[in-house]
């Protein structure tokens, strides 16, 4: 199957009609039978250190390892075009997993550019895992390199500016190094990394994968080595995905092209929009020329995406009163949804970044839903109004 539509709603399913079920089963077990104590211990002992379940072993343990959550992952390194893939119950614990990961390898190094999610930034640059940070440009990464780096780490398109990088180029740089992409933005929908030589995808898929906010979780696509390696690490740390969460997510990834398509197509319009009001100094879209002078949608990415963000000519105080003057678009954190969202990075999802790396003051991030194009204008119209009227 060629055709991600086809993929995303296939994925994961492909024992259904030998099960002689319609939709994949739930299995909400915390324990398994153990057929005895010599296969319930090697089971354990594969489970514990990475490994899969095996044909007539057990799954032992719900940490361990469980069969919802292994078909959500199933299909999501499919959808990624990746060996395996690992879920976790939140972007961050993905991340610290992959983090321990390199760090038991003696690789406590990272090299990472910025823009990045602020929890992903407050954790590189705060040490809490025991690692080090170089922040780099993505034309330098190479110059940052050092024998005890264990990844190079991108976001692109970059939370919350929307910045673009070349995945190819950072690749190159990286040589040897394994290039750890954060496609939350994007989705396998829109960008697969590893085409581009990146070794493990990350996803907060809280975001677009869930779709609804209502599911907490996180995910990182890779080769068979990797995840591994990253089982190891959720085995012991209790970072597995809950089993009702997996099964919510793999729902979800049957309406991913769609969502995705539709919502790229209704922020295209309001980044057009929102270029034309006086009140908005800068908008950054990938559509927009501006903002993607490599041209790598069309080429690295297939479509811009539902998130943008803009700047408010009059400042902070503009932006604040435009945030909370909205009315269908609610003002809250995170993204990703079927409705719209609007919040203040600088004060909220990037309060902790260092101030020379925190987005403006003036900026707002949009994520855009399902909703009519036309009635998002609306009450964008009206908070800009609120805001200029306040600003005066």
């Amino acid at each position: 199957m060629s055709s991600a539509d086809t993929r995303a709603v296939h994925a994961g399913r492909d024992d259904l009609v030998r099960l002689g079920v319609h939709v994949p089963p739930l299995d909400l077990s915390t324990t398994y039978p153990l057929p005895d104590v010599t296969t319930g211990g090697d089971s354990y002992e594969a489970l514990a250190t990475g490994g899969l379940p095996t044909a007539g072993g057990s799954h032992v343990y719900q940490r361990l390892w469980n069969p919802t959550v292994g078909r959500f992952e199933e299909a999501l390194a499919e959808l990624e075009e990746c060996e395996q893939a690992v879920a976790f119950s939140s972007g961050m614990a993905a991340l610290t997993a992959c983090l321990l990961a390199a760090a038991a390898e003696g690789k406590r190094h990272v090299v990472a550019v910025r823009p990045l999610y602020g929890g992903s930034d407050h954790l590189l640059a705060t040490g809490l895992l025991g690692t080090t940070v170089t922040w780099a440009q993505p034309g330098t990464i190479a110059d940052a390199l050092r024998p005890d780096t264990g990844l190079v780490i991108v976001e692109t398109p970059g939370n919350p500016t929307l910045d673009l990088i070349d995945l190819a180029d950072v690749a190159r740089q990286a040589g040897d190094v394994p290039v750890l992409v954060d496609n939350t933005f994007a989705t396998p929908v829109l960008q697969q990394p590893v085409r581009w030589g990146a070794t493990l995808v990350l996803h907060s898929a809280t975001k677009f994968i869930g779709g609804h906010g209502d599911v907490l979780a996180g995910a990182v696509a890779t080769d068979a080595t990797w995840a591994s390696r990253l089982r190891q690490v959720r085995a012991v740390t209790g970072g597995i995905l809950h089993p009702l969460a997996a099964y919510l997510l793999h729902r979800g990834l049957q309406t991913l092209p769609v969502r995705m398509r539709a919502a790229s197509d209704t922020a295209g319009k309001l980044a057009a929009w929102l270029q034309a009001q006086p009140a908005v100094s800068a908008v950054h879209y990938p559509e927009l020329p501006e903002c993607d002078p490599l041209q790598l949608i069309g080429r690295q990415m297939s479509g811009p995406g539902a998130v943008l963000a803009f700047e408010m000519a009059d400042g902070y105080d503009a932006a604040a009163k435009v945030a909370g003057a909205c009315r269908l678009i609610t003002h809250a954190v995170s993204l990703g949804g079927v409705d719209t969202l609007i919040q203040h990075p600088a004060s909220l999802t990037h309060r902790p970044v260092a101030p020379d790396a925190k987005p403006q003051a003036a900026v707002l991030r949009l994520s855009v839903g399902l909703e009519s194009p036309d009635d998002l204008r609306a009450d964008l119209a009206s908070a800009l109004t609120a805001a200029v009227t306040a600003c005066a």
